[in-house]
C-alpha cells in the first residue's frame, strides 16, 4: 500500500495494513513472531530499554536506556578505580553512607529491570505465539528475570548485611594514623559469658602491619605474664605506679576484669575500659603504640570458622580435647577426643579446641597454635571465600567480634590484608621457645623491646663476601661438597620467627603413639608420660 492510500485509509477510519513485523506482529508469520519474541528478550537482557524503543513505548525505552547507560558508567568507573586505587573503592564500599546509597541504587535497578522485562512480555504478546512456544518464552522470561533482577536484589541484600555488620562491629571514630610506618592492633580472645565484667582474655596477640607493604607480624603475650608495664601517659600509672606487679593476682589477663569492675573512671570516654587498659598494657610491654583492638568471643569463635567453611592446618603433635572439670580445680576427666598430627581441615568446634587446649603442656604451646590458626585464616580468607560465604560470615561476626577500629577506615585495612597475603607472616612469643619459661614471671622489658624491633625492622642480610681461593693441595683427597647453607660468607641474622618446638620423646618402653594409647595414659593418670608425648603439640604450620 502506498503512503497516499495509507493516509486515505486513516482518514476514512479503516486500519492500515501494518507491515513492520517487529512493531506490529499481527501481519507476521508464526516463525517470525517467535524470532521477534526471542529478539526482544535478548535486547532486554543486554540493553534494557532497547526492546521498548524498537517495538513498544519509546518514551519508556529512552528512560530505561538512560538508566542502563548510567549504570554501565558506574560499573566502568568502579573498575577503573579498582585498578587505580583499590583502597579508595573499598572505602566507598565500607563507608556507611555510600554503601547505603549503593543498596538503594541496586534495589531500584532490580525493580526497574524486572518492570522492563514485564513490559517486554506485554510487547511480545504471547497470545500471538504458537501454543508450544508460549510456555517456552514465558519460562525463559522468568529465568532471565531471576538471573538479572534477582541477582541485583540479592546483591543489595548482601551489601546491606555487610553494612549492618560493619556498623555493629566497628567504631565510628576518626581515622587512625600509622606509627613509625605501622598499624598495631591488639587481638584478644576470651569468653564473654552472661556478664561482660567476668571476661578474661585467654589469648593476647598484637598484630603489627606495615602501612605500605602489608607485611604482618604477630606477637603473643602469655596470659600469665606478670609485672606488666603501661604505655607512657596511661591513666593506669595512677593506680599501679610500679606496673601491674602484685604477683600471681596480677597476671596480665586479670587486668581486663580489674579495670572493668573497679577502675572504669580511668577511661571515661572508652566504650570498653577493660579493652583500653589491655591496649595500654600491651603497648607498655612491647614498646609499641597500640592503635586499636579486636575482641573475639572465643565461645562463638567456632561459628566464624564454620561460616568460613573450616580452617586447614598441619598439626605437629597430638592435641587433647579435654574432658570436664567437675570440681573446678583444674583436674579434668579424660579427654573426649584428640586432634592427631598431620593436615586437617578443622571445623569450628575442633579449631576452637586446637587454639585453646593447654592440658599437659605449657601455656606457650597454646600461643603457638593460636598463631598458626591466625596464619591459616589469613591465607584462606581469599575474596572468593568471603564473597560466597559473606552472609554467614557477617552474621557470625556480629555475634563474636567487637572492635574500636573506625568503620570509615575499614577499606584501607582490607586492602592491607590483601597485600599481607603476599608476604610471610613472622611471629614472636614472649615466652618459650623465644624466651625461658620463667621469663613471664620476671620479664626483662628492655630485652622484649629489642626483640620486637628486630622482628618488625630486621636488619638487611649482609652480602656474602667471596673467600680467597685456597692453594691447591694435590696430595690431599678431594673434600666432600658442602651445602649452600654452609658456604655463605656471613651468618644470617637470628630470625625473629618462632622456631619449632623440640620433638616429643616417646618413653623407650612405650608402644607406638596412637589415640588409644594416649587415651589409656589419660585414664591411668600418667601425667609424666603425657607431658613428654605432647611437648611438641605447639608446632603447627598453615599449608
Amino acid at each position: 500500500m502506498s503512503f497516499s492510500s495509507a493516509k486515505t485509509a486513516r482518514s476514512s477510519g479503516k486500519p492500515p495494513v501494518l507491515t513492520n513485523p517487529v512493531r506490529y506482529p499481527e501481519s507476521a508469520s508464526a516463525p517470525m513472531r517467535s524470532k521477534r519474541a526471542w529478539m526482544l528478550l535478548l535486547l532486554t537482557l543486554v540493553l534494557p530499554g532497547s526492546a521498548q524503543l524498537v517495538a513498544g513505548n519509546r518514551r519508556l525505552g529512552r528512560l530505561a536506556l538512560r538508566c542502563t547507560f548510567a549504570a554501565w558508567l558506574l560499573v566502568i568507573a568502579a573498575v577503573v578505580l579498582a585498578l587505580v586505587s583499590r583502597e579508595t573503592l573499598l572505602n566507598l564500599f565500607t563507608n556507611p553512607w555510600t554503601s547505603l546509597l549503593l543498596v538503594v541504587l541496586m534495589a531500584a535497578a532490580a525493580v526497574g529491570w524486572a518492570a522492563v522485562f514485564v513490559n517486554t512480555f506485554a510487547i511480545i504478546r504471547p497470545g500471538l505465539l504458537a501454543p508450544g512456544m508460549r510456555g517456552v518464552v514465558t519460562g525463559a522470561l522468568v529465568v532471565l528475570m531471576v538471573a538479572t533482577s534477582g541477582s541485583l536484589g540479592y546483591g543489595a541484600y548482601l551489601v546491606n548485611t555487610g553494612r549492618n555488620a560493619i556498623s555493629s562491629i566497628f567504631g565510628g571514630g576518626p581515622d587512625m594514623a600509622p606509627v613509625d610506618g605501622r598499624y598495631n592492633f591488639l587481638v584478644m580472645g576470651g569468653d564473654a559469658g552472661a556478664g561482660r565484667s567476668g571476661r578474661r582474655p585467654d589469648s593476647i596477640i598484637v598484630v603489627s602491619v606495615d602501612a605500605k607493604s602489608g607485611q604482618a607480624s604477630t606477637i603473643s603475650i602469655p596470659r600469665n605474664l606478670q609485672n606488666a608495664q603501661f604505655s607512657p601517659g596511661s591513666p593506669l600509672w595512677k593506680v599501679y605506679p610500679q606496673g601491674y606487679n602484685c604477683g600471681d593476682n596480677c597476671i596480665i589477663n586479670f587486668l581486663y576484669t580489674d579495670v572493668t569492675d573497679n577502675h572504669k573512671n580511668l577511661y571515661p570516654k572508652a566504650p570498653d575500659p577493660g579493652a583500653s587498659a589491655m591496649m595500654d598494657a600491651a603497648g607498655g610491654i612491647l614498646g609499641l603504640k597500640i592503635q586499636g583492638y579486636v575482641l573475639v568471643d572465643m565461645a562463638g569463635f567456632s561459628k566464624l570458622i564454620d561460616a568460613l567453611g573450616g580452617v586447614t592446618i598441619d598439626a605437629g603433635g597430638w592435641v587433647p580435647i579435654s574432658g570436664d572439670d567437675p570440681n573446678g580445680d583444674g583436674h579434668h576427666l579424660p579427654p573426649t577426643g584428640w586432634i592427631s598430627p598431620g593436615v586437617h581441615k578443622l571445623d569450628g568446634y575442633h579449631a576452637l579446641w586446637y587454639a585453646r587446649s593447654r592440658q599437659w603442656v605449657l601455656e606457650y604451646s597454646r600461643s603457638q597454635r593460636q598463631q598458626c590458626i591466625q596464619q591459616a585464616l589469613l591465607k584462606q580468607m581469599d575474596p572468593a571465600t568471603v564473597l560466597t560465604k559473606f552472609n554467614a560470615i557477617a552474621d557470625a561476626g556480629t555475634k563474636v567480634i567487637e572492635s574500636d577500629i573506625p568503620a570509615g577506615q575499614l577499606g584501607s585495612f582490607v586492602s592491607l590484608a590483601l597485600k599481607a597475603k603476599g608476604h610471610p607472616l613472622t611471629r614472636l612469643t614472649i615466652g618459650p621457645p623465644d624466651f625461658p619459661v620463667e621469663f613471664s614471671t620476671y620479664p626483662d622489658f628492655a630485652k622484649i623491646n629489642s626483640r620486637v624491633q628486630s622482628l618488625l625492622h630486621p636488619a638487611p642480610a649482609a652480602p656474602a663476601s667471596p673467600k680467597p681461593a685456597a692453594p691447591a693441595a694435590p696430595a690431599a683427597p678431594a673434600a666432600p661438597k658442602t651445602s649452600d647453607a654452609g658456604t655463605s660468607g656471613s651468618a644470617a641474622p637470628a630470625s625473629p620467627v618462632t622456631p619449632s618446638a623440640p620433638a616429643a620423646t616417646t618413653p623407650s618402653s612405650a608402644p607406638p603413639v596412637t589415640q588409644a594409647y594416649l587415651q589409656q595414659l589419660a585414664v591411668n593418670g600418667d601425667d609424666t608420660d603425657l607431658v613428654a608425648l605432647l611437648a611438641n603439640n605447639g608446632t603447627c604450620t598453615a599449608p
